[in-house]
Parts: structure tokens; C-alpha cells; sequence
């Protein structure tokens, strides 16, 4: 009789555990379902720098970050090395560890959803912070400009960064990196042919206004100015994800 009542006991405990899928331990540990993905971005078929990074957007905020960027996966003839940043609680960027292949269909999967876009050949820049020159390779050939960089206090950031946007004309607003408008300091001016490097507000740009010092010293409040002719050919030439390398 007591044998009868144990095997009925875990009878009826193992059709309670069916019954819950996986139990009350892997209840515990099954992953929240991930919001879908709204957007890729670069576009399919776009044609972008061998540094550019792919940002995904998720249709509403994401929980478990971990598992949405194993969802994730960037290759070309095979996956890509890269590291992931979160931009918000919805945007996702992944940025490659090497330089993408030039002239190179790449592949993201993200969810359910896949693009591809593909790299240029290979255009690349050098912003040399000691000689005061900003250099373009385009197919091999190099093009340097004089530049003037970011002055004592206002360095600019030293490293390797892709082109993020071009914009026709910018708004310079000093009070955007904690400088008033009523500090000497202040400015509110409107740049040209610029291309932002980092979300803190970092670009190439035209500079009419500091030309006297480009190619002699670093006067910018952490940008790279060039001249006006010579930042028009490069606002014609560059590419989203082109990268910019800046160094001493």
C-alpha cells in the first residue's frame, strides 16, 4: 500500500512538472521574448566605408541585452569580429574589431530579419595633430590638406573613427560641451560641408574662420577644421563608415 502511494505521488508530480513545460526551475531561467526588429541600418544595398558600424532598432525597449546581440550576426564570407555598444534601451550598434573587406557584400542577420549592404574601396583619412595636416587616401592616391585640430584643453580625441553622418550645414552650439554663450569661449556658428566622427560632437568641417592656423597650430575646441575648398572635396568624397584616424 505505501508503494502504491509513492509511485502516485510521483506520478502526479512529474505530470505537474509536464504541465509547467520545464518546471519551476527552468520556468525561472526561460528568456523573456525579444521586442521585433524595427530597422537595420545601413540601408540594403548602400554603399558605405569599411569602418561603418550597424545599428539595430528594436520596436520597443529591450530587457535582456545579452540575448539580443546573440541574435546578432555580421559577416561576409564568415562572421565578423566586433563589439557591441547600446546606444539607448532600443538602439543597438555593433562596430567591427578590423576594418570590413573593401569592394564587399556584408551580411547582418538580426532576428528574423536580414540585410546587405556593401563596403567601397577603402577610402581612408589621417589627421595628424603634430603637423597640422588632415590626409585622404581615395583608390590608393592620398590628398593632404592643412588642418587645425583641437587646442590645449580641447584635444581632440585621439583614435580611429567612422564617418557617422554628413551634413550640408551644422549648428555649432558651444553650450552643447558646457560652454555658455557668455563665456569667452561661447560660440553659436553655422559649419559647412561637415561630417560628424562621435556623438559628442566631434567633426570635420569647413573653417573660414581659423584658416590663418591651419597647418601651423591647433586652435579648434576639438574638431577638425580645413579649409573651405578643401572641406567641400571631402564632403564630396567620403562615405558614411569611412574611417578617420587621429594621432600625435
Amino acid at each position: 500500500m505505501r508503494k502504491a502511494i509513492r509511485c502516485l505521488f510521483v506520478a502526479s508530480f512529474v505530470a505537474a512538472a509536464a504541465a509547467l513545460g520545464t518546471g519551476a526551475a527552468g520556468a525561472a531561467i526561460t528568456a523573456p521574448k525579444l521586442p521585433a526588429v524595427q530597422s537595420i541600418s545601413p540601408a540594403p544595398d548602400q554603399v558605405v566605408g569599411i569602418a561603418a558600424p550597424v545599428t539595430v532598432q528594436f520596436a520597443a525597449a529591450v530587457t535582456d541585452r545579452a540575448q539580443a546581440e546573440r541574435t546578432i550576426d555580421v559577416r561576409a564570407e564568415n562572421s565578423l569580429a566586433g563589439h557591441f555598444t547600446w546606444l539607448d534601451d532600443r538602439q543597438l550598434m555593433w562596430q567591427p574589431a578590423n576594418y570590413l573587406p573593401t569592394r564587399s557584400p556584408i551580411t547582418v542577420l538580426a532576428g528574423n530579419r536580414h540585410i546587405k549592404f556593401e563596403t567601397n574601396g577603402g577610402t581612408t583619412a589621417d589627421a595628424d595633430m603634430s603637423n597640422h595636416t588632415f590626409t585622404v587616401w581615395i583608390n590608393g592616391v592620398a590628398r593632404t590638406m592643412p588642418a587645425s585640430m583641437g587646442k590645449p584643453g580641447r584635444e581632440t580625441p585621439v583614435g580611429t573613427f567612422p564617418v557617422l553622418s554628413r551634413e550640408r550645414s551644422v549648428t555649432f552650439d558651444s553650450r552643447t560641451i558646457g560652454i555658455p554663450l557668455s563665456s569667452p569661449e561661447g560660440y553659436l556658428i553655422t559649419g559647412e560641408f561637415a561630417e560628424r566622427l562621435t556623438w559628442g560632437g566631434v567633426y570635420v568641417h569647413s573653417a573660414p574662420w581659423s584658416v590663418d592656423s591651419q597647418g601651423n597650430a591647433n586652435v579648434s575646441h576639438g574638431c577638425i577644421n580645413l579649409a573651405p575648398a578643401d572641406a567641400e572635396w571631402y564632403y564630396d568624397n567620403v562615405s558614411l563608415g569611412d574611417p578617420v584616424t587621429t594621432h600625435w
